[in-house]
């Protein structure tokens, strides 16, 4: 199905609209796929917050000149599937997760931080934590120094007076 002028102008404007509020742009062909698996893969992606669209390419390089993500330009050759994303990992990850079952969605390229990642760029850049985990784990590190300052207060109460014992008689004189 080919498009107008005005429904190219439009789809440009729409991914463009994207890439401008994305940090991460990853590419993977799609050849293959069955149209089962695909609706799968826009699912996943819809629900972590990744906008997942196959494109034509010109009109791709079109929407992501002027952005950061132009420099994947020279990626975006055959039939491929673009994933954007505000999240610096979600993009990467679900693709990568989905083509870790499926063997036909082969991860091309992408683009983070103005720089172009190859296939293994993406990859690594799926196996970084999401930002919620990394900001559980920075709240376990903070957490730590203060427990064990804790424990080793609670045994120098201990062993000085017997801790929470010496205090209840003082109390109850009081």
């Amino acid at each position: 199905m080919s498009l107008n002028r005005n429904e190219k102008a439009a789809v440009i404007e729409d991914v463009a609209a994207q890439a401008a509020k994305s940090q991460t742009l990853a590419i993977a062909e799609y050849r293959g796929l069955t149209v089962e698996a695909l609706n799968k893969l826009r699912v996943d992606a819809r629900s972590k917050g990744v906008y997942l669209h196959v494109l034509k390419n010109t009109l791709a390089r079109r929407a992501v000149t002027g952005t950061p993500f132009e420099v994947a330009a020279e990626s975006m050759v055959g039939p491929l599937i673009y994933g954007f994303s505000e999240d610096a990992v979600a993009a990467a990850k679900v693709i990568a997760d989905f083509s870790k079952g499926n063997d036909k969605l082969v991860i091309k390229g992408g683009a983070y931080a103005g720089k172009v990642l190859n296939a293994d760029g993406v990859k690594a850049l799926a196996a970084i934590p999401s930002k919620e985990v990394l900001l559980s784990q920075l709240a376990g590190l903070l957490k730590s120094p203060v427990q064990r300052t804790a424990a080793v207060l609670a045994a120098l109460a201990e062993k000085k007076g017997g801790g929470a014992e010496a205090a209840a008689p003082a109390e109850a004189a009081a």
